[in-house]
């Protein structure tokens, strides 16, 4: 048995609260390993929160500055000498689930020790770690709870839990999203699902405020993926939500939504534009948004008829989805952000992967508005590559 089906098999035997002492255990006997840490994404993906004791925690180390968030940021291995005579390197290792950046695993060792091998078994057991803890959240708060910089409202805790995951990739796209205040967010949200050759996205901007708009868009959210999940299509979607809100609400309350069903063998985009999130597309480095016909909220009307448009994704296209919180943005001068710094912002974060481009922007965003947002802001970034044709027979 190798040293990684070693360690493989502790963690998949391991108790869920217990992984990283399990792993750091197995790391130590397999690998010579001097120390082993776990540090976990924050809800703002700003810094690292060490994995402790809990209600106890390390200082945090910032995403921006600090070795372990290079690795973050790059998703590549990164070592650094922790001696001045060069016998132990610091081995800070992605964890992440196909796409899903959950934090880093950081791994002293004697130099000797640290061979391309070894790198490459403990990087390829991070990932299982991230596996692991996965699994290991339908047990145990821990992990939830590390990520933590301060308590989340009710609100929050409840948007964060609808959310499939923050980012996932696969060959034929990437996605990466973000929800601002990340403590305090109320209604936005976004949510997708894939097939082998298909993916359903919706990006949700909640109206109101607090426990209210958190329970107005977990409906939404719900009700659109009872509607997918029986098979239909996205303007059917669309109207089953409507009716199950509008059953709820009477229209005293409704959701914006925008609802995208990708063909990925041939990029075939279907859209139902129910609200107000919109659409910004990158494409041969030019920033331009992409109109659709407007229709009715989800829930505004009772047994609204939805309509799907279409539009074509070819690779290499950038897009980016936001709600009205970044685009109707306020500068000091009263300058709307859509008006002109949001595509210098989309131009500015070209070079990031989709995964990182959500936080990127919303730190310019916070750079360009001099008052505190009065709403929820969400980004959503999808980078398309589509699929290769099939090779001739």
């Amino acid at each position: 048995m190798t040293h990684f089906q070693t360690v493989e098999r502790a963690l998949r035997t391991g108790a869920p609260h217990e992984l990283l002492g399990t792993l750091r255990d197995a790391l130590i006997e397999q690998f010579g390993a001097i120390e082993v840490d776990l540090l976990v994404a924050d809800y703002s993906s700003t810094v690292l929160q060490p994995v402790t004791d809990l209600p106890h925690t390390d200082r945090p180390l910032a995403v921006r500055t600090s070795p372990e968030g290079r690795a973050f940021i790059s998703q590549e291995p990164f070592g650094k000498y922790t001696s001045e005579d060069g016998t132990t390197i610091d081995l800070h290792l992605p964890v992440t689930v196909r796409g899903d950046r959950l934090g880093i695993l950081t791994v002293r060792l004697p130099e000797h020790r640290c061979t391309p091998e070894a790198v490459e078994e403990m990087t390829g057991l991070a990932e299982l770690l991230g596996h692991e803890i996965l699994v290991a959240e339908r047990d145990t708060d821990l992990y939830l709870q590390a990520r933590r910089r301060r308590r989340l409202t009710l609100a929050a805790e409840m948007q964060w839990q609808l959310l499939p995951a923050r980012s996932c990739a696969r060959q034929e796209y990437a996605i990466g999203g973000q929800l601002e205040p990340a403590y305090d967010i109320h209604g936005d949200n976004f949510d997708w699902s894939t097939t082998a050759d298909t993916l359903t996205l919706t990006v949700t901007n909640g109206m109101g405020e607090g426990i209210h708009a958190s329970l107005l868009t977990n409906l939404a959210v719900n009700a659109l993926r009872n509607a997918r999940r029986a098979g239909i299509g996205i303007a059917d979607q669309a109207a089953l939500a409507d009716q199950a809100i509008y059953a709820q609400y009477q229209g005293a309350q409704y959701v914006s939504t925008l609802l995208l069903f990708f063909d990925i063998p041939t990029g075939r985009v279907q859209v139902v534009d129910a609200g107000s999130p919109r659409l910004w597309r990158q494409r041969d480095r030019v920033v331009e948004r992409v109109d659709f016909v407007a229709q009715h909220p989800l829930g505004m009307f009772d047994e609204t008829l939805y309509e799907a448009q279409e539009f074509q994704a070819l690779p290499g296209d950038r897009l980016i989805f936001v709600s009205d919180g970044v685009y109707g943005a306020l500068s000091g001068a009263g300058e709307a952000y859509e008006e002109r710094a949001l595509a210098r912002a989309v131009q500015a974060v070209s070079f990031l992967p989709a995964a990182a481009v959500p936080r990127a922007m919303l730190e310019e965003l916070r750079a360009y508005r001099e008052a505190d947002p009065d709403d929820d802001a969400l980004v959503v970034c999808l980078d398309w590559f589509g699929r290769d044709p099939a090779p001739s027979q």
